[in-house]
């Protein structure tokens, strides 16, 4: 059976990870990469090194993965869907709404396949979460909390913390509850002398009226990626560094000390960490994409999910210039 012609656009740090990858996807071949800049980390691995994406499209590709800067993801997808090619692009979509609907609906009307690379949902981790949630395993879900934290990513020029990183947190969030965002009330500051912020505290709410918060930052030496989801039932806490996910349930053992009996609410049950497989996110992102490019089932983050994660995120952004609360406006 003939092999998917893959291609891949941006040679940084994300698109090196791509190519290991690309390089060993059965049923894909990597033909040629492409990158302004040339193959500064050496993944090309004797594949033409192009310039740019007329350069790939010539090749003939069936599909292609777009690695570049956010700010460039505009001009590569349209070309890409003009030309009739498969596209996953990095995260975030578009660096503004507009850009995100013109890019989601050139590839609806060329009927091709487009995905966001919004690798979080592939996090093993938050793939039980979210299974367990599905299966009612929380109860009624109260709240979703996300801290995001760590050292100033020096691949990252062309925007701010809440594009870069807090679109993972809106857009994980929003899937793992199945419920799109109401409104948001956010605080940005700007600490590091760059145009763009760098850390932005969010207070969300969910259309079936869960709270969300999400601190992100790329201040800080600790670096944190944790996700906690409190229900009815108790809470998991979901930690996407090492891909572990731990139950803490609600106690059911009555408290018979009179000094505590006083406090309402629930008390601390048992403690459950899951043994769950960990493979790689990123792997299964591109097996899922291929599935889907071959037409067989597969879960992606479709444009539609991508440009809606970008309305968010300039909402949060929005919100914090305001001073105010925003409703998120409903997608038509």
């Amino acid at each position: 059976m003939r092999h998917l012609r893959a291609g891949l656009l941006g040679l940084g740090m994300m698109g090196r990870h791509h190519a290991r990858l690309l390089s060993n996807l059965p049923g894909v071949e990597l033909v040629a990469v492409a990158d302004i800049g040339g193959d500064v980390h050496g993944v090309a691995a004797g594949r033409p090194v192009l310039t740019g994406v007329d350069d790939l499209i010539k090749v003939g590709l069936d599909y292609c993965v777009v690695a570049l800067p956010t700010a460039l993801h505009e001009e590569a997808g349209l070309a890409l869907a003009a030309a009739g090619v498969h596209a996953l692009i990095e995260k975030p979509l578009a660096p503004d709404l507009p850009t995100a609907r013109k890019l989601a609906e050139a590839f609806a009307a060329a009927g091709l396949v487009g995905a966001v690379g919004h690798i979080e949902r592939y996090n093993p981790a938050l793939q039980s979460a979210r299974r367990r949630l599905e299966e009612g395993e929380l109860g009624v879900v109260h709240q979703i909390s996300t801290r995001r934290q760590g050292p100033f990513p020096g691949r990252i020029g062309d925007v701010g913390v809440v594009m870069d990183l807090a679109t993972h947190d809106i857009d994980l969030t929003a899937w793992v509850a199945n419920q799109p965002f109401h409104s948001v009330a956010a605080r940005t500051a700007h600490k590091s002398g760059r145009r763009h912020e760098d850390l932005v505290a969010v207070v969300g709410m969910l259309a079936d009226g869960t709270v969300t918060s999400h601190l992100v930052n790329w201040l800080s030496p600790l670096k944190e990626r944790v996700t906690v989801i409190t229900g009815a039932r108790g809470t998991l806490v979901a930690d996407t560094l090492t891909a572990d996910l731990t139950f803490y349930a609600n106690g059911s053992t009555l408290t018979t000390w009179g000094g505590l009996q006083q406090f309402h609410g629930v008390s601390e049950g048992d403690v459950v960490r899951y043994a769950i497989a960990k493979p790689e996110p990123l792997c299964t992102e591109h097996e899922n994409f291929r599935d889907a490019v071959l037409g067989k089932p597969a879960d992606i983050v479709t444009l539609i999910e991508g440009m809606a994660t970008v309305l968010v995120a300039e909402s949060v952004i929005e919100s914090a210039d305001r001073g105010s609360t925003v409703a998120v406006e409903v997608l038509a």
